[in-house]
């Protein structure tokens, strides 16, 4: 799928470069053009490629709403949770909750203007662990 490759192999702003965040592999990136249930595939092929390591992906819509989706690699979840950093992103994106599983969960909100804020809200949260 075009889009797929496109989302991974970059063409978002952010890039698909992982940075290292308190000794932890961290993929944050903004995607656009793809459908908020197309996130969780393109989070688990992230995850997959990062081995070890937490990855966010922000779909924002055409109406300006954002989805989002965190994956925590299952030999960090004891550090880091994909609930909690999911919410995080959820309230900078103006929305509320989100849920899921420690490894793999999802919110979203109305304000996709905020999705590089949310993911740098993500950040902090890692750099706090």
């Amino acid at each position: 799928d075009v889009r797929k490759k496109l989302a991974l192999g970059g063409g978002a702003s952010g890039g698909a470069e992982a940075k290292s965040v308190n000794g932890l592999s961290f993929l944050g990136q903004t995607v656009n053009g793809v459908q908020p249930k197309e996130l969780k595939g393109l989070v688990d092929e992230a995850k997959k490629r990062l081995g070890s390591g937490v990855a966010a992906m922000i779909a924002v819509a055409e109406d300006g709403k954002a989805a989002v989706v965190v994956g925590v690699t299952e030999d960090l979840v004891n550090k880091a949770n994909a609930v909690d950093l999911v919410r995080t992103a959820s309230e900078v994106l103006g929305g509320k909750g989100g849920g899921g599983r420690p490894d793999m969960a999802q919110a979203g909100g109305p304000d996709g203007s905020k999705a590089d804020d949310a993911l740098a809200a993500i950040e902090a949260q890692l750099a706090a662990v």
